[in-house]
């Protein structure tokens, strides 16, 4: 405790923590803002290219094991999964692991809608960060990575 005794003693490496923090969730805002408008993200959710390009990189999957992926909730990623099926870009397929848990897997139109977004995502990714080299972009990433692995190791304590 300081002097005054209020709250912690915060040292330079703790406040530039807190800071990369801050930025990162404002910029998140702004680019599910920017999802949202170019309709990377629909309206009902950002999650939908999320979850099919899981299923694009990883194959079928069953819902509990999308759900651990993300920090969210086996019953949103259900929802999410049926609302996807609806459409026709994701089908339910017998899992010969487990009787109840189905496996999840992109159809040949979810297999198209999820190239179409990641084309368009990556057509506006091409158009930001111009100003930044390659190896910045890189390292800021693997530091993001890291930062997020901690507060997911802090968070099922």
């Amino acid at each position: 405790m300081p002097k005054d005794g209020i709250g912690p003693i915060v040292d330079s490496k703790g406040e530039a923590i807190a800071e990369l923090m801050l930025e990162v969730a404002q910029c998140f805002f702004r680019i599910r803002a920017l999802g949202q408008k170019t309709g990377l993200i629909t309206s009902w959710g950002g999650g939908a290219f999320g979850f099919m390009r899981s299923l694009a990189l990883l194959g079928p999957l069953t819902v509990p094991q999308i759900a651990q992926m993300r920090p969210t909730s086996r019953q949103r990623m259900q929802r999410l999964a049926d609302e996807l099926a609806a459409e026709g870009l994701v089908k339910f397929a017998h899992n010969p692991k487990h009787r109840r848990s189905k496996l999840v897997q992109l159809t040949p139109m979810g297999d198209a809608r999820y190239r179409e977004l990641n084309t368009q995502l990556l057509s506006i990714a091409t158009t930001m960060g111009v100003a930044l080299s390659e190896p910045d972009i890189r390292r800021t990433t693997e530091i993001v990575r890291r930062l997020s692995d901690d507060v997911r190791g802090r968070s099922k304590l």
